[in-house]
């Protein structure tokens, strides 16, 4: 059995954020002076979460988000983020760079509905969900082959023994099911092969989301609503999933939401927490 921690934040928040201006991926804006505070929260939050790998997308607000995090990290100061264009925005073609009440308007005009519509130019969103699945197996793979450099060391301990893999300690508590309570500042642990941290984008992660739940039936916390399941995350927004795959079966992983959009470390920040319904 190999089982894995996935995390996934959101970026901070840029000026376009702010002003509901449309990014995708033509628009590449840096942090604002709020998004900065943002991602340093976040990296407050998970400073103590020990990660094995660091991905992010491409996109100047993911690198700095990212950036930040590892900053904050009290034992991943030497993990190397890597960048992959897979994790960028969805792109929203001739809308990008113009208010998100343009693309409501463009919606209508042609019969339909955001996030559905897909501009001239743009992603639908099943070509989103194409890059988070591609991504995701990736990930999937990456897990798989790590078990099994470390079962091929001489004198590795089998998994039956329950001492293979790492703990790790998490900062969140609540519907933590897969996870038994930690003696260490309150947190939750749980022993897996790897603990991954992706930063991304808000419609990226939803169309993620999505396939994680309609897709591959992924256990999600008991009084998590249909409103917060359909919901962009807030700007630096966490949620954390446990991934397990039977005799490394990539085909048929099983999936537990922890936690999702956590945002209790920005409320000392300030920071609008409502994120848009599109973006």
């Amino acid at each position: 059995m190999v089982r894995f921690g996935l995390t996934v934040v959101r970026h901070g928040e840029t000026r376009y954020n702010k002003d509901k201006i449309l990014q995708g991926q033509g628009v590449d804006e840096p942090l604002s002076a709020t998004g900065f505070r943002q991602a340093d929260a976040a990296g407050l939050f998970l400073s103590n979460v020990k990660f094995t790998h660091i991905f992010s997308s491409d996109l100047l607000r993911a690198k700095q988000t990212a950036a930040a995090i590892l900053g904050k990290n009290r034992f991943c100061k030497d993990v190397e983020i890597k960048y992959d264009a897979r994790l960028r925005e969805r792109k929203y073609g001739v809308a990008e760079g113009r208010p998100l009440a343009d693309l409501k308007a463009m919606a209508k005009d042609a019969g339909e509905q955001c996030p559905s519509f897909t501009p001239s130019g743009g992603e639908t969103l099943d070509e989103v969900r194409e890059r988070a699945r591609q991504f995701f197996e990736f990930l999937c793979q990456l897990a798989v082959e790590l078990e099994q450099k470390e079962h091929s060391k001489p004198g590795a301990p089998g998994r039956s023994s329950g001492t293979s893999g790492e703990q790790f300690v998490f900062p969140w508590t609540n519907h933590c099911s897969e996870a038994e309570p930690s003696s260490e500042g309150g947190g939750s642990s749980t022993v897996l092969d790897a603990n991954i941290l992706v930063v991304s984008h808000g419609a990226y992660m939803r169309n993620w989301i999505g396939y994680f739940v309609s897709d591959l039936n992924c256990t999600l916390p008991a009084n998590l609503t249909k409103s917060q399941l359909s919901s962009v995350s807030p700007n630096t927004g966490v949620s954390h999933f446990i991934i397990k795959l039977g005799n490394g079966n990539l085909l048929k992983p099983e999936i537990t939401c922890v936690c999702l959009n956590q945002d209790s470390h920005l409320v000392d920040v300030g920071a609008e927490c409502v994120a848009s319904k599109v973006f």
